[in-house]
């Protein structure tokens, strides 16, 4: 078997908050799409929509895997899809070929081949990772004003992962309007937290933040989602124009701005290759961890 649209969407959805659970015979692959909140900006049922999506996305992934072998579960705060099934399947092989490493979120890595799929197929990847850990909604604009609507990409732990991503938007030309590193100079930049006897408060999830109407392109197959994009996507072209929000960030001028010397900055939660420097900038971060022109 090939890879094709459907197949990489189902590895975008492991790379994005799946467990792989690899035994001598068979392999279990579970999927968690979590509800960020239960009601949606307009006061609509997460979950329900969730449940609604998972017809559009068992249509997707059911001719790769066999309907069969798919069950899904409804818990409070997530619907959860398990596939179970026996290693000499063509899809696991290739499955297996673009996971380098790894069983669960916080340390899968992606396969050199991801990043050599068509640009259709990145994307379709990419989708599969925003619809099980991506989040848009009103509470995510920027700078406080009421159009600068964004989407999160939100990544446990997993350094190399948010650079993946980071790369992989490049390559199909979606810009990062910023990312907020689980990094101590920008999640407790003035020591706040520190001085509170809070050291360790920075250590939260990765947030990659992409301006709503740029991530149109990849989209949702959720529709709660997707709805929402459309919707906000609209509304901050209403106050800016494509040409202001399709910048990388090295074809825009980089504010630094002081911050002091944090002691987690030599923490080992960090990635050795960035352990120890301090940064003014997210853009510095991000170029010294590879996502740069």
């Amino acid at each position: 078997m090939k890879i094709n649209s459907g197949l990489a969407y189902l590895i975008g959805m492991i790379f994005g908050n799946g467990e792989v659970q690899r035994g001598s015979n068979s392999t279990i692959i579970t999927i968690d799409i979590p509800y960020k909140n239960l009601r949606t900006d307009d006061d609509k049922d997460v979950s329900v929509y969730v449940k609604a999506s998972l017809f559009d996305i068992m249509a997707f992934i059911s001719p790769i895997v066999g309907s069969g072998l798919i069950r899904y579960t409804n818990k409070k705060n997530s619907t959860s899809l398990t596939i179970e099934a026996n290693n000499n399947l063509d899809f696991i092989e290739v499955i297996n070929n673009y996971i380098s490493s790894g069983t669960k979120q916080h340390n899968l890595k992606m396969s050199h081949k991801v990043f050599l799929l068509p640009v259709d197929y990145k994307k379709s990847l990419l989708r599969g990772i925003a619809d099980v850990t991506a989040y848009i909604r009103k509470s995510n604009d920027a700078y406080g004003q009421p159009h600068a609507h964004r989407v999160y990409i939100e990544v446990p732990q997993n350094w190399q992962m948010v650079i993946d991503i980071a790369n992989l938007l490049k390559m199909v030309d979606v810009p990062i309007q910023t990312i907020d590193f689980a990094h101590p100079n920008f999640r407790d930049s003035k020591l706040v937290k520190y001085n509170q006897g809070k050291p360790d408060f920075w250590k939260k999830e990765h947030q990659i933040k992409i301006w709503a109407n740029e991530f149109m392109p990849i989209g949702f197959n959720v529709k709660h989602k997707e709805e929402a994009l459309e919707k906000f996507s609209n509304d901050l072209l209403t106050s800016t124009t494509a040409e202001t929000t399709h910048k990388f960030y090295w074809e825009k001028r980089i504010v630094r701005r002081f911050r002091p010397k944090h002691p987690g900055e030599n923490d080992v939660f960090i990635p050795e290759s960035v352990r120890g420097f301090h940064y003014e900038s997210w853009t510095d971060l991000a170029k010294d961890l590879g996502y740069h022109a």
